[in-house]
This record gives structure tokens, sequence and C-alpha cells, in this order.
């Protein structure tokens, strides 16, 4: 199916590698120009060379997406050098510190939504003008089902509730402005470097159980699977999605492998 993203402009965060990458390799695969933001120059220039395969353009940024100044200057600089900006992908999060109140500081709560909730916001703020001048355009905020089901970690738990509730509030107040905003909420997603790799080194036994326990299709998702959902969401094809939030998770029950106590 063509989604008709072939000469739109989109910009995504944390995408260097995991969904990220996997979300700028569609849109590109789609034919979309993209820009590729996340913290390492290095992870940035490995992406790009994979996502540039596509033959669409492709830039990209080394910025912390909680220094919301910068974000703001790199959205404005890749909506200049990709002629507009459409399509705009919120992706970048995680825990900052321990993550659970017993066993973390107030501060990292605080840092943990800022990256989460507050990198969505200054994203979407920054990109609101451009996506107005296109018409629109769509954006769409990578949660997680740990916003919904309580599960490890307790600062990030609370965080992609946030972002849920964000996009669904956003889908009505940038309606104004003819622009779309939804959610995704991914299970656990399993890529080369990411968390449950790591999971499984340290806690073979458990990451075995979890998967037998929890997951009905026997596996993990990919970050591909993801992709084309958020991809879909962008597109046209979704015209009347809105304020939504769609989950990505084989049907996975309880969210998370870990303890409180880890």
């Amino acid at each position: 199916m063509d989604l008709g993203l072939a000469g739109t402009q989109a910009l995504v965060t944390g995408a260097s590698r995991g969904i990220g990458l996997a979300v700028a390799d569609a849109l590109a695969a789609e034919g979309a120009d993209v820009a590729l933001l996340a913290r390492g120059a290095e992870g940035l220039a490995a992406a790009a060379e994979q996502v540039g395969r596509h033959g669409t353009r492709v830039v990209t940024a080394a910025v912390d997406v909680t220094d919301f100044a910068a974000l703001a200057r790199e959205v404005d600089a890749a909506a200049e050098a990709l002629g507009g900006l459409s399509r705009v992908v919120a992706n970048a999060g995680g825990t900052v510190g321990g993550g659970n109140l017993l066993t973390g500081t107030a501060q990292e709560f605080v840092d943990t939504y800022a990256l989460n909730v507050g990198h969505a916001v200054a994203l979407l703020g920054a990109a609101a003008p451009h996506l107005a001048a296109a018409g629109g355009g769509a954006a769409v905020v990578v949660s997680s089902i740990t916003g919904q089901r309580p599960a490890p970690r307790t600062a990030y738990a609370a965080a992609k509730a946030g972002e849920t509730h964000l996009a669904a509030t956003l889908g009505r107040e940038l309606a104004v402005q003819g622009t779309r905003v939804n959610s995704v909420s991914p299970g656990s997603i399993r890529f080369p470097g990411g968390g449950w790799e790591s999971f499984e080194a340290s806690h073979p036994e458990r990451y075995a159980d979890f998967v037998e326990r929890e997951f009905p299709l026997g596996r993990l998702g990919r970050p591909g699977e993801v992709a084309e959902v958020v991809a879909f969401l962008l597109s046209d094809r979704a015209s009347w999605v809105s304020g939504t939030d769609l989950v990505v998770d084989g049907a996975q029950g309880y969210p998370s492998g870990r303890r409180f106590d880890d």
C-alpha cells in the first residue's frame, strides 16, 4: 500500500537506533525526506547511512532533547534544510536514575518527565508553526504500554501515561490548524544493544520466564513492527485518526520482566 508520504518532510527524535531509527527508515522508504535527531554524532552518522539508502534527503543533528531551546533551534534548522516540515515523531525517551520512588530521587522523576513528556511538548511546540504552514501535517508521540499497565520503573510509567494523554489532548488543541496528533504504545521491543538484550544476558532465566508468560506470540516485538504503525498514522491514509493511542504489543500481558528492587 502506497502511504502517499513521498515528498513529505519528517523529523524523528531518538533516531539513531531502535524504534526511532526504524521509523526514520520506514518513512524514507515511503519517499519522505527525513531529519534524524539524537544525542550521539557517531550513531547518527551510521543511521544516516542506513536511511539514506532509499535515496531521499537525510539531515542529522546531535542534540540533547531536554535542552528545549537547542531542540527548537534544530527543528527550525531541519525545516529549513528540508524545505518544510509536515511530519514529526517524538520518540526519544527513557528513565533517568533509579526510576522508582524508593530507589530514586524526586529530581530523577522530574528529569524523567522532562526527557519524555517535556521533550514531546517542546518538539511539537517548535514544530507547530511549520506543520501549520504545511497545511496541518501529523505528529506521533511514542509512548508505552507501561503508561497503561503499571510496572517498573515508576517514573517511566508515569511519564509515559503523561505522553499518551498529551497526544490525546493535542489532537484536539492542534486540530484548529489541521494538525493530527496520535500516540503509539509499544510493548517490549527487542533490538541489538537495547535494554532487553542486556536484561537477558544478566537474567537469562527471568527473561525466558517473562517471554513464556507474557507473550502469546512467543517473542518480543521488533522496531519495524512499531515503525509501520507510526508511518500509517503519519500518512493521509489515517486522515480521520487523531487524538488516539494505538497499542502495538502482540497482546502482551504484564509490561516488564523487571522487579521494583532491580
